[in-house]
């Protein structure tokens, strides 16, 4: 295990207002919960409402104090979220809608082949995007589709999948899908079509199996910062039967985001923006059974983890089985691990998710499940 530093720890949070100047602040007080910030005539109290009246950013050098973190005009106020400091982007000024990407499963083109299987068709560009991923911070993204995280996409066991591929970025990129196939359509440099130079194009084509909750991402070495970029989305494969009817089914792919170009993250998120499901609860219904695709594919961090409060879920590994192995609170994945979780709530109210690390959290990596009464 590394050893703590409480100077890493400060650096770190000093990215969520950009200001350079924050390790000046002594550590005790950086590390004190921040309550209420100073009044400027547009305090946000609640979730989901812009802080409309807040004070304009700190220009680059300028001195900051950790009241001054949530201060940016278009971002939201998190003063008394948890005791922690931070703020989410507006979705339209983000490029990313975190709560658009949790239901938005792509399931392309179909067509009939003449076996009676089904086809399904993708096409998907490298694009080389910025995003404002925090008040302040411009992240320069690689991206499959121009979001982060790419096209969640969607087939049955047993389908053809072609996923015609077009890198229009600055850079060699591929994609490598978790999955059965052959060698050739595996997206990794040196087998078969390889690396995809800016300008080509190829097309991926296998069947869809096993079922389960998988992923895709960029194999281009050097691997980590191609991933780390924002070259990585979900791969859903529906058991040819089905699964159980869920009222309410999501993907929610967990990551990081490295802005200073060093060997860790400054910030961390569900669905690609820190903090927005702080401001917008994930909206479910009581009693109606909740089914969770989640996907860690967090690089520069060997851990990460799903904690909610106030309720247990069963857990399927890899969404390749259809009994679950645990009924529990809390799970872990390494990189590239998933699963799906499912969920019912009994009670309305508002009940806490986050990674169960305190610097995750601490750093973007935390929301809410808004339960509405049945």
């Amino acid at each position: 295990m590394p050893k703590f530093s409480i100077e890493k720890l400060l650096t770190r949070r000093s990215m969520l207002s950009g200001a350079a100047a924050l390790a000046a602040v002594p550590a005790f007080s950086a590390l004190t919960p921040v309550g209420a910030r100073a009044s400027d005539g547009g305090q946000h109290a609640g979730h989901g409402t812009p802080n409309q009246g807040a004070a304009a950013p700190a220009s680059t050098g300028e001195q900051v104090t950790a009241k001054a973190l949530t201060a940016d005009a278009t971002g939201m106020s998190h003063a008394g979220h948890a005791g922690f400091a931070g703020g989410s982007v507006m979705p339209d000024r983000a490029g990313i809608d975190p709560t658009a990407i949790l239901r938005d499963f792509d399931r392309g083109k179909t067509s009939t082949l003449p076996d009676g299987r089904t086809l399904r068709e993708w096409d998907i560009i490298a694009v080389d995007k910025d995003f404002e991923i925090a008040p302040g911070v411009t992240f320069p993204g690689w991206s499959y589709n121009g979001r982060i995280p790419g096209p969640t996409l969607w087939a049955r066991e047993g389908d053809l999948l072609r996923i015609h591929f077009t890198n229009a970025g600055a850079h060699p990129h591929t994609m490598h899908f978790h999955g059965v196939h052959r060698a050739e359509m595996d997206g990794t440099p040196g087998i078969g079509a390889g690396s995809i130079s800016p300008g080509q194009s190829f097309t991926y084509e296998f069947d869809a199996t096993p079922f389960g909750t998988h992923l895709y991402h960029c194999h281009q070495s050097p691997l980590a910062p191609h991933i780390a970029k924002g070259l990585y989305g979900g791969f859903i494969i529906e058991p040819k039967d089905g699964r159980p009817a869920a009222g309410d089914e999501m993907v929610m792919v967990m990551n990081g985001y490295n802005t200073d170009g060093g060997d860790d993250n400054e910030f961390y998120s569900v669905n690609g923006l820190p903090f927005h499901f702080m401001d917008f609860p994930v909206q479910v219904k009581q009693n109606e059974l909740v089914r969770i695709h989640l996907i860690n594919v967090l690089e520069y961090d060997p851990i990460n983890s799903f904690h909610v409060h106030g309720n247990f879920f069963h857990y399927y590994p890899t969404g390749t089985m259809l009994t679950p192995s645990e009924f529990t609170d809390t799970i872990s994945q390494v990189q590239g691990q998933r699963g799906i979780v499912e969920i019912r709530f009994p009670y309305p109210g508002k009940y806490m998710f986050h990674a169960h690390k305190t610097e995750f959290a601490e750093l973007g990596w935390m929301g809410f499940f808004e339960v509405n009464p049945a």
